[in-house]
């Protein structure tokens, strides 16, 4: 029977003094390494690719990483296409959430879930919006949350000026949206209550003012120095042939009518 003799090393052997340090190397690589759902990784790309307090510029750039996933031309996986080498913001999957994460998170499921924004349709490219490249293939399609979002075209005939315009006049909310909002506001979002518009007024509408002297035009007289009530004058004969003469000589030969009580 033979035995195979095992050769010990000197404690101060290299290979000995490397073990620790490796071992240690391996954990401190293990805790570096999180595990991240697809949730995460899109909520962070959302996060860091977007403004942070708008809910349509982070659903864009959510459903751009949809896009690449079905492409085929990306990695097969979400967390795979946003930690794709200098595509996405850098430290997307590493550095530190603040402010605005609860909302990304929440955006990231309704994507995954299958939503996505009509506007940014079939696009799988952004930059920061304003800047400016010089190719000719990049076709805009929407602007959102601070970013311009288009696609690779050898037709592109979309400027993102055309785009800012385009979407200054959809601005607008007819009738039937605001109606839709006020019946279901889940499904088409709450709008703000518009404030009446002011009407002017023709002359012929205006409040009629009161007179500027205190003359009335009703059957009350007044005076116009005080402002007092006068006595209402009785309403005389009108022919002085009915009133009943005076006495001769009562008025210097000239013959007077009295006003009958």
């Amino acid at each position: 029977m033979s035995t195979r003799s095992r050769r010990l090393l000197p404690l101060g052997h290299p290979a000995l003094r490397a073990a620790p340090l490796l071992a240690l190397a391996l954990m401190s690589g293990c805790a570096r390494m999180p595990t991240l759902s697809a949730q995460d990784c899109m909520a962070r790309a959302m996060y860091f690719e977007s403004n942070r307090s708008s809910p349509e510029g982070m659903m864009a750039v959510g459903t751009v990483v949809m896009n690449r996933l079905k492409s085929g031309k990306y990695p097969n996986s979400v967390c795979g296409v946003v930690g794709q080498k200098k595509q996405f913001a850098p430290g997307v999957l590493s550095k530190p959430m603040g402010k605005g994460r609860d909302l990304a998170y929440k955006t990231a499921r309704v994507v995954l879930k299958g939503q996505r924004h009509p506007k940014v349709g079939k696009a799988m490219f952004f930059h920061t919006a304003g800047y400016s490249y010089p190719y000719n293939n990049m076709h805009y399609v929407a602007i959102l949350g601070g970013n311009a979002f288009y696609e690779k075209r050898r037709d592109a005939s979309s400027t993102q000026d055309m785009v800012r315009r385009k979407q200054a006049r959809l601005d607008y909310v007819p009738t039937q949206r605001r109606e839709a909002s006020a019946v279901d506001p889940a499904r088409y979002g709450t709008l703000e209550p518009m404030a009446e518009p002011v009407r002017r007024r023709e002359a012929w509408q205006q409040e009629p003012q009161p007179a500027a002297d205190l003359r009335s035009f009703s059957h009350e007289w007044t005076s116009v120095a005080t402002g007092q009530a006068l006595p209402t004058p009785e309403d005389a004969p009108m022919a002085p042939g009915a009133l009943p003469p005076i006495e001769p000589g009562a008025g210097g030969g000239v013959t007077l009518y009295q006003v009958q009580e």
